[in-house]
């Protein structure tokens, strides 16, 4: 079961950042990096690294993306 779920989190790390490349808008891509790195997040809580995922989730996920988005924000209205 665990091996199932890891292949569907990494599935959706790889979807989520083909999506990521292939959107027009900036503002959707770089949502879909943010989600990303938060699958990537929680594969690292699904292989026994909790201290890893805490960084990744904070960091990764949560600080990189929102630190875009404020930049995007600021330059202008994310159109691509």
């Amino acid at each position: 079961m665990l091996e199932f779920l890891l292949l569907l989190v990494c599935a959706s790390i790889l979807v989520s950042g083909v999506l990521a490349v292939c959107l027009k808008n900036v503002l959707p891509a770089m949502v879909a990096s943010g989600l990303a790195s938060l699958f990537a997040a929680v594969s690292f809580l699904l292989l026994a690294a909790p201290d890893v995922a805490m960084a990744e989730a904070a960091i990764g996920s949560g600080l990189a993306t929102f630190i875009f988005l404020y930049a995007i924000r600021k330059t202008g209205n994310g159109k691509g």
